[in-house]
């Protein structure tokens, strides 16, 4: 199945953009009458048939539409602080995606190393990780925003932060409720302040712990992503 994110799809016959178009006449070598999927990332699943293999201009016309396809009873929200290195940051991206995550907020955070993020570079690993796993729904890769001001943005669901200290041993299995929405903060190499954690206390997050190892921001990233998604199995 070769999958292909057309966000912008509105019709039954559809023209590949140039890029993924040489992707698939050249680099996969599909020809006429062959079958790919498209999908607008919004959980729709398009069954198509290409009808013009022209390698700058793939059109194809679409023969079955499925819409919500792979759609879960939750959603998770992760907020993590960049990485000093960029590389770890669209591993957690790739990763994640993967394995599923609804929403993902670079957050600023007083211990940040890293101050500047370029989303559209990052969009695009989210993309390629949401063609090579099959997924139907493109995490939506939110703007970097301060720490303080993000926590006191609305969330209807449960709200947790990881946070180093041995006064907080509660763990995701503890509090986490199944089938709830959940955002959870992961702090940069250092942890939050404890000025933050106040802060997010105040805010009604609440703190857990990730385990007995000092994590990565990366790895800890992704901890929580799958263990909201094992916890739900």
């Amino acid at each position: 199945m070769h999958l292909f994110y057309t966000p912008e799809i509105s019709s039954h016959i559809y023209t590949l953009e140039e890029q993924e178009s040489k992707h698939c006449i050249r680099v996969l070598r599909l020809k006429m009458g062959d079958v790919i999927h498209l999908t607008d990332g919004r959980g729709t699943l398009f069954e198509s048939r290409i009808i013009q293999d022209n390698p700058k201009r793939c059109i194809v016309e679409v023969t079955d539409v499925r819409k919500e396809v792979g759609k879960r009873d939750f959603n998770l929200h992760i907020a993590v602080a960049p990485t000093k290195n960029i590389a770890r940051l669209e591993w957690f991206l790739e990763k994640a995606t993967e394995i599923g995550i609804e929403e993902i907020t670079p957050i600023i955070c007083d211990h940040s190393e890293r101050k500047v993020v370029k989303t559209e570079r990052l969009n695009k690993v989210v993309t390629s990780a949401v063609k090579q796993s099959l997924k139907a729904y493109h995490p939506k890769l939110n703007e970097t925003v301060k720490f303080k001001d993000f926590i006191k943005s609305d969330f209807s669901g449960q709200k947790f932060i990881a946070y180093i200290s041995e006064k907080y041993n509660d763990t995701l299995k503890d509090l986490y409720v199944p089938g709830s929405d959940a955002i959870v903060l992961i702090g940069p190499e250092g942890d939050f302040s404890e000025r933050e954690l106040e802060q997010a206390i105040e805010n009604g997050f609440k703190p857990i712990s990730l385990g007995k190892s000092r994590l990565r921001t990366e790895t800890a990233a992704l901890v929580a992503c799958h263990s909201v998604e094992m916890l739900n199995s």
